[in-house]
């Protein structure tokens, strides 16, 4: 008898926890949160651009570029997220974070090693952060503002307006979604046309990868 209590339990347990459960939570966050239940997703010109919860490789100098990822051959993969699991004193983990600290300063004459941002050199642990530091955007800012001849000025106030600040102003630390930053520097370019460059591929196109 104890047989049959086990297999109508297993039924039980199957249809609430496995069937009942996930409907109705997946219903509850659809009707309240819609907008975070489907993904978080940021839609341009009737196309989703991306999720503003995961990153995305950017290589157009126009464009802000995310922290390196180790998620998947091409990084930022969201079915391989992970770091890259090499500890700080791995010899190619050393030479990866010189290679992109020597990447960032040819690109970046005007300033020292020193003041190259943690996060330009280093993965995160997912892979996937959609964020990089005030002071990673403020580094890219003369790079973006050339390639779009737009003023340095109205690139770093861009960048000023996209700053998260510290949750409750104490939490956590200030962050710039690269996507939502990217995507306000078409709108701002496509207003200010004098500061269309020749390269006029947008977000709305297939994203870039490097």
């Amino acid at each position: 008898m104890n047989w049959w209590i086990a297999i109508r339990m297993t039924i039980v347990m199957t249809v609430l926890t496995g069937i009942a459960y996930p409907l109705a939570i997946t219903g509850i966050g659809n009707l309240l949160f819609p907008y975070q239940a489907q993904g978080s997703l940021i839609v341009r010109n009737g196309r989703v651009a991306g999720s503003e919860l995961i990153g995305q490789n950017f290589a157009a100098p126009k464009y802000f570029h995310g922290r390196p990822s180790a998620a998947g051959d091409a990084g930022y993969d969201a079915d391989s997220s992970g770091g890259s699991n090499l500890a700080p004193t791995n010899r190619k983990l050393i030479e990866m974070v010189r290679q992109r600290v020597k990447n960032i300063m040819e690109q970046n004459p005007h300033d020292k090693a020193v003041q190259v941002p943690v996060d330009m050199v280093t993965a995160s642990g997912s892979g996937l952060d959609p964020e990089i530091t005030p002071a990673a955007a403020s580094l890219q800012a003369p790079e973006v503002a050339k390639a779009r001849g737009l003023s340095e000025t109205a690139v770093r106030a861009l960048v000023r307006r996209h700053t998260r600040p510290r949750w409750a102003g104490v939490l956590g630390e200030p962050g710039v979604n690269v996507l939502e930053l990217n995507l306000a520097l078409d709108n701002l370019t496509a207003t200010n046309p004098s500061g269309m460059n020749q390269n006029r591929a947008t977000l709305s196109d297939p994203p870039v990868t490097r």
